[in-house]
């Protein structure tokens, strides 16, 4: 029997290929698809988070585990599709007009695809009317913002404001570097996060999923 503990361990250790040998023989010996992923792939990323958030390991360890999970998911994917397991939500990330930075926005991506999310990319640069636009197209749940400069963060008081006057039922959340609750209080962002990890448990929280 694959090892769902070894999974685990593969994607902690960013061991990209081990990942993927694991993963391919629990599909072959039909085990469960939900399973793979709970119990192997997000277990793995967890401890990951629990480990960033507590400032143990650092962002090139992140950035590696997530790789590594990502491509056990691209064979995991079409057997959770067919076994019908829903994500725990669907969200969306981008980086706001005006910031062109993208290695937050990324973390956040990863981290939140690693507890079990659909995640549409938004891009960088990224207008009030686009954010608005791909939200409706994409029927996303909550939409994550984020800046890394002084300078831009008025753009993200200028999508909230389009995301509440264009009447679509979203959670919006708001992150980088300049950022605090205060300021996510101020503009009327539905939660803040100071990290990547921070950042799915208030998704969680938000969208009230365990």
């Amino acid at each position: 029997m694959a090892d769902m503990e070894a999974l685990s361990q593969a994607v902690i250790k960013g061991d990209q290929k081990t990942a993927v040998e694991i993963t391919q023989a629990a599909i072959d010996e039909g085990t469960d698809p939900k399973s793979i992923l709970e119990d192997g792939l997000i277990g793995g990323m967890n401890y990951i988070g629990v480990r960033f958030k507590a400032n143990e390991v650092y962002i090139p360890e992140v950035l590696i585990a997530a790789r590594a999970m990502k491509m056990a998911m691209e064979i995991l994917e079409p057997k959770l599709a067919e076994a019908g397991v829903e994500p725990v939500g669907k969200a969306m990330v981008g980086t706001v007009q005006g910031d062109l930075h993208d290695i937050g926005k990324n973390l956040v991506i990863m981290m939140l695809k690693g507890a079990g999310f659909e995640v549409v990319d938004a891009g960088v640069d990224v207008s009030a009317e686009k954010f608005v636009e791909k939200a409706k197209e994409s029927g996303t749940q909550i939409v994550g913002l984020s800046a890394l400069l002084t300078t831009t963060m008025p753009a993200m008081e200028t999508t909230i404001k389009a995301i509440k006057d264009s009447g679509i039922s979203v959670k919006t959340m708001i992150g980088g570097a300049p950022i605090t609750q205060a300021y996510a209080d101020k503009i009327g962002a539905d939660g803040y996060s100071a990290d990547a990890a921070s950042a799915v448990d208030k998704a969680k929280e938000l969208l009230g999923v365990a």
